[in-house]
């Protein structure tokens, strides 16, 4: 029998978790079913990311006039590819057309002398900060599938995307915020829509949620006119118990499980989100980092503010699309193209890592620039290029990346990696290990097969991950 002192110092501890549980919404019995899936999102490793904020430059940025110079396209301008390389496939096929040159100015930056062209002048500042990976490959060559494999690792539609593994394998730090949000530039769609956030195979609550670009990015917050909070919680109860009724005899439609529970995070989304995404709570100089004070560099700044607050809060994966319906793309007018989506986002991207570094937040939060592939050394339509997917650049930041470093390297004319390639898939395996995650063990079980992120392909690159260039 314990003695009276044993029992009200155990009955005291436990308070502690009852308030916990309320807090986070989580059973924390050991032993209960909730205990057991909570287990499941505990990070395999001691990852230094807790979030990722992937700018997505939808359309193909180009890495020869970026980040990865090449004097010999100079020298060449005008020429044919030299009959030593392999002929490429690209989308539009004028694999014969002359080697166009960059028109940039180039310099190193930084204690690490990073490589960086005129057209990104702010990214200057932030050198130290980036590990720019210019060996990166993929296997699509349009749009539709470089986009989709960039998000769900393969050019065919149907698979979860990164976000949503992210998710999947380590839950929510705040329940009341999605754990996956997609932002975008404009009222157009990225290509593939719905598909690029989706979560395929795994159950549906792991998906994106896109938000508006509008000044009120989430729609419905308020409740209607004359219905007080208590009257929409009835509803929400009421309509609550009916769906999960109905889901009793259908336990495996994953849809109507994730419906449920969007209405009830809907409803917690009315109490909290309104907080979320007011900039107004933002200082005037906040603003002015990210570019709010130019009708340039506006939208996209408010994307990276949003995604800066959403980070604080625990969001957990975060999705910024510039360019969204592929402006990236640029078959003709490169200069012109480039110039006008290059200065939309390089004050908000700098203004991004500058805020995240003041406020202790970068070493924690995994950045990502980089679109679904690059572009090629050869014309198109005499001053434009076409899609490469056979080397391009994308770079990483905070998360325990190491800065100042480049990793992998293209042929003299940028048109192939040529060391330390990385694959799509090793992309997703690194990014799944500085977040605490083993790819290989992150697993969901699909008619019969083990999937996983990578499709069982891909492998970490020990050099982004441990800060060493291997």
């Amino acid at each position: 029998m314990p003695s009276r002192r044993k029992f009200l110092s155990n009955a005291g501890g436990g308070f502690g978790a009852v308030a916990l549980s309320a807090l986070t919404g989580k059973n924390l019995i050991a032993g209960s079913p909730a205990d057991t899936a909570a287990a499941g999102k505990i990070p395999h490793h001691f990852g230094k990311a807790k979030s990722v904020i992937f700018l997505f430059m939808e359309g193909g940025p180009s890495h020869l006039d970026l980040f990865d110079p090449k004097p010999l396209l100079r020298k060449l301008a005008g020429q044919k590819l030299p009959d030593s390389f392999e002929t490429p496939v690209t989308a539009a096929g004028e694999v014969s057309s002359p080697l166009l040159p960059d028109q940039r100015k180039w310099a190193q930056h930084g204690e690490s002398g990073l490589w960086i062209s005129d057209w990104l002048p702010n990214h200057s500042r932030i050198a130290d900060d980036l590990c720019v990976i210019r060996s990166c490959v993929t296997d699509g060559i349009n749009h539709a599938g470089g986009v989709c494999q960039m998000n769900t690792g393969t050019v065919f539609g149907g698979r979860p995307s990164l976000g949503s593994w992210v998710s999947y394998g380590l839950g929510s730090e705040n329940r009341d915020l999605p754990d996956f949000v997609v932002l975008k530039d404009s009222n157009s769609m990225v290509v593939n829509g719905v598909r690029a956030w989706g979560s395929g195979f795994i159950p549906s609550t792991h998906q994106g949620v896109l938000l508006e670009s509008k000044d009120a990015p989430i729609s419905n917050l308020n409740n209607p006119k004359g219905v007080s909070t208590s009257v929409q919680q009835q509803k929400l109860d009421f309509l609550g118990e009916m769906n999960r009724k109905h889901l009793e005899s259908r336990s495996s439609h994953s849809d109507l499980e994730a419906r449920i529970k969007s209405y009830e995070l809907a409803f917690r989304m009315q109490a909290t989100a309104p907080e979320a995404v007011d900039l107004d709570q933002e200082s005037e100089s906040t603003k002015s980092l990210y570019g709010l004070d130019r009708d340039e560099t506006k939208a996209y700044g408010r994307q990276c503010l949003l995604a800066r607050r959403l980070v604080e809060r625990g969001v957990r994966f975060i999705q910024l699309y510039s360019g969204a319906g592929s402006k990236w793309d640029s078959h003709s007018g490169i200069e012109a193209k480039h110039s006008k989506m290059c200065d939309s986002v390089d004050q908000p991207i700098v203004g991004l890592l500058t805020d995240l570094k003041q406020r202790g937040l970068l070493d924690e939060t995994l950045v990502i620039w980089g679109g679904e592939f690059g572009r090629t050394p050869m014309s198109e339509k005499g001053n434009g290029r076409d899609h490469n997917s056979t080397g391009f650049t994308m770079w990483m930041a905070g998360g325990g990346v190491k800065g100042g470093q480049t990793i992998g390297a293209t042929d003299e004319l940028g048109l192939y990696a040529t060391e330390d390639k990385l694959h799509v898939h090793d992309l997703h395996a690194t990014i799944m290990a500085l977040m605490g995650l083993d790819h290989t063990k992150v697993v969901y079980p699909h008619k019969g097969r083990p999937e996983r992120v990578d499709l069982n392909e891909g492998h970490v690159h020990e050099g982004i991950v441990s800060g060493i260039a291997s």
